[in-house]
């Protein structure tokens, strides 16, 4: 059995500010590791009316066939996509949410470290790109959301 490819995705919601920084509403992490034959994933959610994150709830989901098409679907996706320039300026997706993926052949992040300011990036995607993007975000919740 060949060893699976490894990669880490982070989704936030909750990536706009301004004066004040963004207080994410979720975070979603999913981390496929050699050594591991399931994805590692995390939840952690905010409770409304406060500003604080709840415990990250870590999670296991088995990589078959059909998770692996949607992995690789997301890679894809988001290699196609464009990012803001200058990074975190502002949400070009319009969604309030950022996804970030780390593996061998592709870094990809969009919305700053620290959030999105409210400034205007020199790159826009067009409406494909935005439907991309939600077919992205769409993908990492279905991931989270199987796991055990």
């Amino acid at each position: 059995m060949p060893t699976p490819p490894e990669y880490y995705v982070r989704l936030q919601r909750g990536i706009t500010g301004g004066f004040v920084p963004p207080a994410p509403t979720a975070v979603f992490t999913i981390t496929q590791t050699a050594q591991a034959p399931s994805l590692a994933i995390t939840k952690s959610e905010r409770t409304p009316g406060t500003r604080v994150l709840g415990d990250a709830v870590p999670k296991t989901l088995n990589a078959d066939t059909e998770i692996t098409v949607l992995v690789d679907e997301l890679q894809s996706i988001l290699k196609s996509l464009p990012l803001e320039s200058p990074p975190g300026c502002e949400d070009i997706y319009a969604l309030d949410t950022s996804i970030t993926w780390g593996s061998d052949d592709l870094e990809w992040r969009n919305g700053g470290p620290a959030g999105c300011g409210r400034s205007t990036s020199a790159v826009q995607p067009t409406q494909e790109e935005k439907d991309k993007f939600k077919r992205a975000v769409e993908i990492v919740e279905q991931l989270v959301s199987r796991a055990e």
